[in-house]
């Protein structure tokens, strides 16, 4: 039985040389098809300082239908709210793109960095250009667990409606909140003596009222009904994992690319060296709550590599997907990725006709 099957292409998109905006990298871009049908990236531009804007390109194809390069076309969001500004500095950084079709309008999930941390936060659009904050996204308590000040990443929203607990339509995202004690630094330092705990480790996905008429944005920032959808397992991920790209209808369900984190602590300078690297979960369709399938092992690793900046150098981190069924193969994706916490990459997945069972996951 074949599994999985992921391969870097050759395209690297690099900070532009000379651009103050790219001056300490351009990683973790969104990807969308436009009205126009062209694929279009949003990555973190990273100026100096970290500070952080979300960009536009438009992605060129060559004549094979391969992705060759990118028109730089300017900046989707820059910090100007109060919580996406620090100190001297700010962040809009590492977006996702869903298009919401019961809505009718782009969602875009990104990390807004405030002097309170990192943060989800949303905002919508109908042509991909030009984008409305809604504002930060809010979690009801989960029984023993609050949500309200803890810091969180990774956001991803499904593009249709999805049952919730209850049975009924909402909006869905995945998301993993960063409690204290969970980051993978400190999990590392615990030298082997560290429980994962289920409910503080996980990607959760949580859901919110959706309205279908007389659409009022606000609605989509209050999540409730979570469930906890998948914690470390297998040791290519076992310091931390985190939602990737957007989920997408795929042959044996809903695929997301998502990333898993390692590494160790040198004992003689307690620097903890990371590898991010990048599998693949499939959820059911018809209840994306039901985890049908993890990668075992990674689907796609990265290589050492010294980057002019002082965060971890070995980072594959998927944020953006493009069905690729226009090069003749209908169950092939391109995956787009902050590569090294620097650059952007590329990598082709190829989904096999029949679902692994190797790695099907446990019920929880």
């Amino acid at each position: 039985m074949s599994d999985f099957a992921m391969r870097p292409l050759e395209l690297v998109i690099e900070p532009e040389e000379g651009n103050p905006f790219e001056v300490e990298g351009v990683l973790n871009p969104a990807a969308a098809r436009g009205p126009d049908g062209e694929l279009y990236l949003f990555p973190r531009m990273v100026a100096a300082g970290n500070y952080s804007r979300i960009g536009i390109m438009k992605v060129l194809f060559d004549d094979d239908g391969e992705p060759r390069g990118v028109e730089r076309l300017g900046v989707a969001l820059e910090p100007e709210t109060p919580y996406e500004l620090r100190p001297g500095g700010g962040g809009c950084e590492d977006p996702r793109i869903s298009y919401v079709e019961p809505l009718q309008h782009y969602v875009m999930t990104y990390t807004a960095f405030s002097p309170d941390g990192p943060r989800i936060a949303l905002a919508i659009s109908k042509d991909l250009l030009s984008w409305q904050r809604l504002g930060l996204a809010t979690f009801e308590p989960f029984e023993h667990i609050e949500f309200d000040g803890v810091d969180n990443k990774d956001a991803v929203c499904f593009p249709v409606a999805v049952p919730n607990p209850s049975d009924r339509p909402e909006l869905a995202i995945l998301h993993r909140p960063l409690f204290p004690g969970t980051r993978a630094e400190e999990i590392s330092a615990a030298d082997g003596n560290h429980v994962v705990d289920d409910y503080r480790e996980c990607i959760w996905i949580s859901y919110s009222t959706m309205p279908f008429s007389g659409m009022d944005p606000a609605q989509l920032l209050s999540f409730t009904s979570h469930h906890r959808l998948a914690t470390p397992e297998s040791p290519w991920e076992r310091l931390k994992i985190g939602s990737g790209t957007p989920p997408v209808m795929s042959r044996h369900g809903w695929l997301v690319v998502y990333h898993g984190v390692s590494g160790e602590t040198d004992p003689t300078t307690g620097t903890c060296q990371l590898t991010y690297a990048a599998g693949v979960m499939i959820l059911s369709l018809e209840r994306p709550s039901e985890l049908l399938y993890r990668s075992a092992s990674p689907l796609l690793t990265p290589t050492a590599s010294r980057e002019p900046r002082a965060t971890p150098a070995e980072v594959v981190f998927p944020t953006g997907i493009d069905r690729r069924d226009d090069i003749g193969q209908p169950h092939r994706y391109d995956v787009y990725y902050g590569l090294n916490d620097f650059r952007i990459g590329v990598a082709r997945l190829d989904v096999p006709p029949d679902l692994p069972d190797a790695a099907v996951a446990p019920e929880r």
